[in-house]
């Protein structure tokens, strides 16, 4: 009896600590989470909205404020540039070090004191990571076009045009090019596109199943972000998807699992519909039909560990 026990009460500290943290300094809970990342149960991109609905202003990667891991800037968190993909650690850090001289100016100045790659200002840029320059993603990467075709000691003092042919990018490109770049955003969650066919679907967004009443059939719909299957639960399944207001789990009946598994397992977008359970201030939904939502999608899951 004492082992279970003294796990029970170390566990019951780092409960208290973590949901004390987490209720009167938000910003260094989750920026704490975010640096401790790969350890830790949900991806970088739920904790990123999760913050943000907790009322913690969660800036973009910046080379002019971000240093290689998350900080804390103005109340809120400036995510690192360790969350650009393909940026090597070197080159980060060189970046910070660099910002400690003087601030970037334009990508041509980044480029020559930091020593980055014509690869490294594109994914910079992809990402929005140049707009305090001044810069959209698209004029940014037309300026980095530049700033390689200039890459010879003959041109190097040579101004990158500052005029771009390029189309702004969109809302939605913007977002996919975040997923894609940092498998993250700070932006308009994925699930936000949807909303408007869901709402003539009749899906219910995650913050109002409160107003529904206990076993009303409802739809909901959401990226995947955990999926689990304890040896203890008899060979039920348990999802937590999450839209852009909030999170909901959704409990699958091994019969219906077994059923749909392939649907289950792959797709990173469900709709599904069933009657909710209201338990002591716990919302879930007894799937009951399972739809694939169209649609490309980088939110990552937690898969059955």
């Amino acid at each position: 009896y004492g082992f279970p026990e003294s796990h029970a009460a170390s566990f019951a500290l780092i409960v208290y600590a973590s949901a004390y943290l987490k209720c009167h300094h938000p910003t260094a809970f989750y920026a704490g989470l975010l640096n401790a990342w790969p350890l830790g149960f949900y991806h970088p991109a739920t904790l990123v909205k999760d913050a943000q609905r907790a009322g913690v202003e969660v800036h973009s990667v910046d080379v002019n404020r971000s240093g290689w891991r998350c900080r804390w800037e103005d109340g809120g968190i400036r995510l690192g540039l360790r969350w650009v993909h393909g940026l090597k650690k070197a080159a980060g850090e060189r970046i910070e070090e660099q910002q400690g001289e003087s601030l970037f100016t334009d990508p041509s100045d980044l480029a020559q004191r930091c020593r980055l790659s014509s690869d490294h200002l594109e994914r910079l840029a992809h990402v929005g990571a140049l707009s305090s320059f001044g810069l959209s993603r698209r004029k940014a990467l037309w300026q980095v076009a530049e700033v390689a075709g200039r890459n010879k000691p003959l041109f190097e003092r040579l101004a990158p045009e500052e005029d771009s042919p390029l189309e702004e990018m969109s809302s939605i490109e913007e977002t996919m090019a975040d997923y894609g770049g940092l498998n993250l955003t700070t932006g308009p969650h994925l699930m936000h596109y949807f909303r408007p066919e869901l709402n003539r679907r009749g899906v219910v967004p995650t913050n109002r199943l409160k107003d529904c009443r206990n076993g009303q059939v409802v739809k909901v719909a959401g990226a995947v972000i955990v999926r689990q299957r304890p040896g203890t639960a008899k060979g039920f399944v348990f999802l937590t998807m999450e839209d852009e207001v909030g999170t909901v789990q959704a409990i699958i009946k091994p019969d219906l699992y077994r059923q749909h598994r392939q649907l289950i397992v792959t797709s990173p977008l469900l709709l599904i519909e069933g009657p909710l359970q209201i338990s002591d201030g716990t919302i879930s939904v007894k799937a009951r039909r399972f739809e694939k939502i169209q649609g490309e999608a980088f939110v990552k899951s937690h898969d059955f560990h």
